[in-house]
């Protein structure tokens, strides 16, 4: 018995961690899947509004007789702002990540998702949601740990050097019309989907902000998934009419665009953002946003695998970079938490002076 007591302990604790690692395998297949699906011809802001039905009408039964409202009233001014971080973050970021990515490869994309962490936690130290000292050790390695995890990003997005073959693969079959858009796209597209991409991973960022303040007011988490879910559909569906006017446009059948906008809609969409806003309410933004970084490891593998991509050197280098800010960042939180939980039991055990 105290060994199960333990065992349930242990994994009640590192329910987090395993919850972000699930995420950032599925945001992994959520590159591979949405690269391989607009390179085939699909509209990006069509497949926006089908991924966000899909999301949405996977979620309402859960939310409905999951969660009751009695315990989570909705009114007018909350539902109000549901609907400005729905604007601001899911809508515009998904609409944005999905015209870059016709741009840009899936590797890419995943590799400027690591600028993510970085952008979110100037961010909250900005509006004064993380706290940081230069004068203590923990400020210092959290900064160093965001920053070297940005070094990372950027290494393992330009930084090339030669590449490292596989037996996997034969080598002249090792580039494929879907491994590289550079090879297809000018550098001038190549420029605009980058800086695309990037106002894209800001306006998420800003989406992992204001997700703290909206779940303290409603934490219907299902609920509030849904509803955000729900209004991105609408407001993407304006979007794409207003720049798709072409019927056929609308039109998927049982082939890769079915597959990806499921998989994007349901287990992305639905699955997942419930998931992480379940840590954010849990562990804050930061948190969150650290696991970022592991996706681009995880779609550069699959990648490989998939579609043949070549790993270069430098993406392994800039990987390890990564991972050593990741893991910086992380221990710097784990000690935060460590130190205000034991300032929380010393306030309770200070005997009351009269």
């Amino acid at each position: 018995m105290p060994y199960m007591k333990m065992k349930c302990l242990v994994m009640e604790r590192h329910k987090a961690y395993v919850a972000m690692l699930f995420i950032q395998f599925v945001y992994a297949g959520m590159a591979l899947f949405s690269k391989a699906a607009i390179s085939k011809g699909m509209n990006p802001f069509v497949f926006v509004v089908y991924r966000q039905a899909f999301a949405s009408l996977a979620l309402a039964p859960f939310a409905f007789f999951l969660e009751s409202s009695k315990e989570a009233p909705l009114s007018y001014t909350l539902l109000c702002k549901i609907f400005l971080v729905s604007l601001s973050g899911i809508t515009l970021s998904l609409n944005l990540y999905y015209v870059a990515i016709n741009y840009t490869s899936a590797t890419f994309a995943a590799a400027t998702t690591t600028l993510i962490p970085a952008i979110t936690f100037f961010m909250a130290v900005l509006l004064r949601m993380e706290s940081i000292s230069m004068k203590h050790l923990y400020g210092v390695a959290k900064v160093l740990g965001s920053l070297t995890s940005l070094s990372g990003a950027l290494v393992f997005a330009l930084v090339k050097g030669p590449s490292i073959n596989f037996n996997w693969f034969p080598s002249n079959q090792r580039q494929t019309p879907h491994s590289s858009s550079s090879t297809s796209s000018t550098g001038g597209d190549w420029l605009k989907g980058s800086l695309i991409m990037i106002s894209a991973n800001t306006a998420w960022a800003l989406w992992l902000i204001l997700q703290g303040p909206i779940i303290k007011q409603y934490p219907a988490k299902l609920r509030l998934t849904t509803l955000q879910c729900f209004f991105s559909c609408i407001l993407s569906a304006f979007w794409a009419i207003a720049f798709e006017r072409n019927p056929s446009a609308w039109k998927i059948g049982w082939d890769i665009h079915l597959l990806s906008v499921v998989y994007c809609g349901v287990i992305v969409t639905g699955i997942t953002y419930w998931l992480q806003v379940w840590v954010i309410e849990k562990k804050g933004p930061v948190f969150t946003a650290s696991f970022t970084p592991l996706s681009l490891i995880i779609t550069a593998v699959f990648s490989a695998f998939m579609w043949k991509e070549a790993i270069y050197l430098g993406s392994i280098g800039g990987g390890v970079l990564l991972v050593a800010g990741l893991y910086g960042v992380l221990w710097v939180k784990k000690k935060e938490d460590q130190r205000s939980q034991e300032s929380d039991q010393k306030q309770e055990n200070k005997p009351e002076v009269v």
